[in-house]
Formats: structure tokens, sequence, C-alpha cells
């Protein structure tokens, strides 16, 4: 789509161009021909006079766009009137260069300066409002429609990465393995229950869209369920802390946003060591916004500006994909940043709107 800059200057030439060629064909039957074409300068500088006081309307328009609708329609009423005041009296001083008369301001009345004023310029000006505004809306539809297809194909393609990482063969076979050292060693119980943990794990990130959102409270149980798993996998090395806020619990955040960004802390900060470590997951309010952390006390990242080649899994899923998928939701009401952590560590820190609904 072209920019709606260059969209006004294109509706705005095309539009006063094809008003002066309707001027000229009606001329054509009911003036001689020689006054053709001088009059037809005439309606060429009128439709200039216009498109300088339109312009103007617009800047008019879009300072009060985020108005009510009751304010919008007393500036487009009045606004349309005081540029039919500004663009008659020209209409009017130029109509008689053709016949070689000059309008003498000095000795005409503002009656005769005004002359079709409510009969020509005034209903021109409220079309010509009309369709600004019919086309402004216009416009704003079909941009989100774009948006809207642009976040179904993001949807798509974060569905399909979700899937690919969702069922990383790593994970499923290092859990099989759990599994199967538990039964091995006649740890049923602990093995039931790891089956189990994997099935709703499983379960919950096969059933939910990538734009699907669920409460706080929600996401950190799928989250515990992934870390039961991996304790399995780390017991000792792998400690946990949670530093949730209570009355954030039932705030909306995007399904399966923090199990890739704790995985992701795992594999670099956790199994690089052999004492293991400690992942800490907080989550506060700011005012309008939830922010969530992940740290871990990992070897952190030597160059941060490279943190996302670093930190994503497999194939380019991972940190890029929570990206993906927070551009799509919030556009540009979110952030995600990386930071080192002191004296060791990475922190990732997600801040996101804060809603309940």
């Amino acid at each position: 789509m072209l920019a709606s800059s260059r969209q006004y200057w294109i509706f705005q030439f095309v539009g006063w161009s094809v008003w002066v060629l309707m001027l000229i064909l009606r001329d054509l039957i009911i003036v001689p021909p020689e006054y053709i074409f001088p009059r037809a300068l005439v309606f060429s500088f009128s439709a200039i006079t216009a498109i300088a006081v339109t312009t103007g309307l617009r800047t008019l328009y879009r300072l009060v766009w985020e108005r009510g609708f009751v304010l919008r329609f007393l500036v487009v009423w009045f606004g349309s009137l005081g540029a039919a005041l500004l663009w008659q009296p020209v209409q009017n001083f130029i109509a008689l260069l053709p016949y070689g008369e000059i309008l003498d301001l000095r000795n005409t009345s503002a009656r005769d300066l005004l002359d079709g004023l409510f009969s020509r310029a005034f209903p021109l000006m409220l079309l010509w409002s009309g369709l600004y505004f019919l086309i402004k809306y216009y416009q704003l539809l079909q941009e989100e429609k774009e948006k809207s297809l642009r976040s179904e194909a993001l949807a798509h393609e974060a569905q399909l990465l979700m899937l690919r990482y969702q069922l990383n063969p790593h994970f499923l076979f290092n859990t099989l393995n759990a599994i199967s050292t538990l039964v091995l060693s006649k740890a049923t119980d602990q093995a039931n229950a790891m089956i189990i943990k994997l099935s709703k794990f499983l379960r919950y990130s096969l059933d939910h869209s990538p734009l699907d959102k669920v409460s706080l409270a929600q996401e950190l149980e799928t989250s515990r369920l992934y870390l039961d798993i991996e304790k399995v996998r780390f017991a000792e090395r792998l400690i946990l802390v949670f530093k949730i806020e209570k009355d954030v619990e039932q705030a909306m955040v995007p399904t399966m946003l923090l199990q890739p960004i704790i995985e992701n802390s795992i594999k670099h900060g956790i199994s690089k060591s052999e004492s293991g470590g400690t992942i800490t997951i907080s989550a506060y309010r700011d005012g309008d916004k939830l922010v969530l952390e992940v740290k871990d006390d990992g070897p952190g990242v030597v160059d941060i500006q490279k943190v996302d080649a670093a930190f994503d899994l497999s194939k380019g899923v991972g940190i890029s994909n929570i990206r993906n998928r927070l551009q799509g939701i919030y556009a540009e009401e979110h952030s995600l940043a990386f930071s080192n952590a002191q004296p060791s560590g990475l922190i990732v820190r997600v801040v996101i709107p804060y809603d309940t609904n």
C-alpha cells in the first residue's frame, strides 16, 4: 500500500483535475469557443487555490482525529465553512478575467465577493471533507486488514516453530531416559509421576495457539511441570526460586512464554556447570506494565548485543520465536531485554501491558 501522504496528494490532484475537466466540458456547451482556454486557466488556478485551502483543512482534521465525534463534526462543519470563505472570493475575483474585466475590490460589497458561497463553495468543501474522512477510514480499515493478515501469518509460522521445539527430540529423549532409569531402579511412583507431568506438559503445549493468553498462575503451573521434569535430570544441581507478587497471578500472558526462556537458561546457564546453579523466576507489576524476569547464575554472555544468536535453540527456535510472538500480540507495547547479572549469570526481562481480561 502506498504511504498515506503520497496517496493524499494523488487523490488531491486527480480529484481537482476531474473537477476542472467537468467544468470545461460544461463550458463547451454554453460558452463561446474563444473563452474556453482562458476559462480553463481560471478553473485550474481555482483548483490550485482549493488544493492549498483543503490541505489546511487536512491539517486541522488530523489535529482532532482522535477526539470525540461531536468535536470532529463541529470542526468539519465550521472548517468547511472557513475554507469556503477563503476560496469563494478568489473564484469571484478571477471569474471575469477571461472577459477582460477585473473585480474592483474597493467598490465591491462583501455580498458580491462571497456570491456563491453557500451554493457552490461550501457544499464542495463539505463534499471534500466527507470524502477525506471516508478515504481515511477506508485506509485505516485496510491497514487493520493487513495487520490481521500479518498476524495470522505470524501465528501460523509461530505455531510451526513452537511445535518444532515443543517436541524437541533432545528434551523427549532426556525425559524418557530419566523415566527409564526410574523404572529400572523400581521407583515406579516417581516414574508414573514423571509420565503424568510429561503428558500434561505436552498436552498443554499442543492445545494452545501461540497467540492465546492465559493467566500468569496457569503459565507458572506449566513452567513448574517443565521444571519438575528437568529436576529429575539435574537433581540437586538445579535450584529454583520463585518471586511472584500475589496480585499479578491473574495477569494475562501469552501461553508458553516462560518455558523457552527457562529452557535457554538451563541449556546455557546451568547444564554447562558441573555444580549446576540457580534459576530465579520473578514477576511484578510496574504501573500499567507486567514485568517477568528469568535469571540464572551461569556464565552470562560476553557480547550482550549478540545474545539472540547465542541463546536461540536449534534451527533458530527460542528467543527469536518469543520476540516474533510478542511483536505479533503487542506490537510496540512490549520489550524483551537481556542483561548480565552480578556477579555472574544472565537476566531475561519481558515487559508487557498489565491485563487481567
